[in-house]
């Protein structure tokens, strides 16, 4: 059944799509595992992937996703009938499905700091006292999954709203909020009296760091923060018009997302040098480090509240295409169906995410080759799926698509279409493919 579903602006489009980029990769993952991973050097490779690998990726999905106007596993289909080129598209569901069932336990953990923040629970409590409220927060059985449970319920309201009058109307309000409430808070951190050296941490290289987990989790984080090797950006673009460029869009979006990590960067570093705290405090660094470090700031409570509201915003978001991808291959077109769809699929990703809210408390000790039931969900995602769903989209774009097709879809809306062409060709039939596998053998010891 043809897709009714449509975006109702291009700068609507490019807004949901960022949106779905610059959430929780940009603005949670990337300063952590920058804190743990060299820094500027994980910066400067982190843009290297994202450039050399993630847009031309960004670009298949688009080409896939509006050259049929289908969402992901119809697409497939479409393309490759009669094939198991398919189960790329199925892939991408389950991979959103397992990631939005982890994913919203952080959103939750921001609705209960955002709560907390709000109430003037947050301030004046001493850096000792925030570990203790983290890890009360996340173990609490009672509170990380009601928590989980509302963060899932505004997804839920959102998506079955629809494309136009759900997703974008929602972007439209939330991403320009987000930019402006990060440069504020970033005009504050750079005042600061380390902001120097939080600075240079971020902007130049220690190649001292880099190991070969390094380089695995910069190319988890640039899939990871594109929302690419899922096949989101597929069902997203296939509501875009035939008008619109390609890739300016997909250049817009890779542009923006390394212009929020560069911001998320400038935000919390100078803050967490300036008043002593180190840069490798891992996934609770926005929820221990940063809560102490508004806390000596004068008006931190409002910058804190401001920082949480910015990061629901952003966590959103993405949630926003995570649940889409899932409820559009159920709904295949039929935007009857939506919000029946939405609530049954939204409500399924809320129980299948239970044992990973509950794997910081009372499911602590059931362990996944070493890792809790959160972390295992999170590796099994950034580091295999995502990079294997985008290995074969590399392969299956060039192979698959006509050429005449690749062509007319680059071509559309850009006068230098040819130009785009060889040079998306050259970088999805060979950097990108190599550069996943080389990355996968490596960290499997092979050499």
């Amino acid at each position: 059944m043809e897709n009714k579903e449509q975006w109702v602006s291009k700068f609507g489009f490019i807004l949901a799509a960022a949106g779905s980029a610059i959430g929780l990769g940009a603005i949670w993952k990337f300063p952590y595992i920058a804190g743990t991973s060299g820094g500027g050097a994980f910066f400067l490779i982190f843009i290297l992937f994202t450039v050399l690998v993630g847009l031309p990726l960004l670009l298949a999905e688009f080409i896939i996703g509006r050259s049929t106007q289908k969402e992901a596993v119809s697409a497939y289909k479409t393309i490759a009938p009669g094939s198991m080129w398919h189960l790329v598209g199925r892939l991408g569901v389950v991979t959103c499905f397992i990631l939005l069932s982890f994913y919203s336990v952080v959103g939750g953990w921001v609705l209960s700091y955002l709560f907390r923040s709000a109430t003037g629970q947050l301030t004046g409590l001493g850096d000792e006292a925030y570990g203790g409220i983290f890890g009360g927060v996340i173990s609490s059985p009672i509170e990380s999954v009601l928590a989980q449970l509302a963060f899932m319920l505004l997804v839920i309201f959102v998506v079955a709203k629809g494309v136009s009058s759900g997703i974008e109307k929602a972007s439209k309000y939330m991403m320009p909020a987000l930019f402006v409430l990060f440069l504020i808070l970033i005009v504050r951190s750079l005042t600061l009296d380390g902001a120097a050296e939080g600075i240079s941490f971020l902007l130049m290289p220690d190649f001292s760091a880099v190991t070969a987990d390094t380089i695995l989790f910069a190319m988890g984080q640039s899939f990871f923060a594109l929302s690419v090797g899922v096949s989101v950006m597929v069902t997203y673009s296939s509501y875009l018009s035939k008008k619109e460029s390609l890739p300016l869009s997909a250049t817009s979006i890779v542009g923006m997302n390394i212009f929020i990590s560069l911001l998320a960067g400038l935000a919390i570093f100078p803050a967490v040098f300036t008043f002593g705290f180190e840069p490798g405090e891992g996934p609770a660094l926005l929820f221990i480090v940063l809560p102490a470090v508004f806390d000596q700031m004068a008006f931190g409570a409002f910058f804190l509240t401001m920082f949480l509201v910015l990061f629901l915003f952003a966590t959103l978001t993405s949630a926003f295409s995570m649940l889409e991808i899932i409820v559009a291959s159920i709904t295949k077109g039929e935007t009857s169906r939506r919000k029946k769809n939405a609530w049954i699929a939204g409500i399924l990703v809320f129980v299948v995410g239970i044992p990973s809210a509950l794997s910081f408390g009372i499911w602590s000790e059931v362990l996944i080759f070493n890792l809790s039931i959160f972390d295992a969900a999170d590796y099994l995602v950034s580091n295999i799926l995502m990079p294997l769903g985008a290995l074969l989209i590399a392969i299956f774009a060039p192979l698959k698509i006509k050429k005449d097709v690749l062509i007319n879809e680059i071509s559309s809306g850009t006068s230098n279409g040819k130009k785009w062409f060889a040079v998306w060709l050259l970088l999805i039939r060979y950097v990108a493919p190599i550069a996943i596998i080389i990355v996968f053998l490596n960290v499997l010891g092979v050499f």
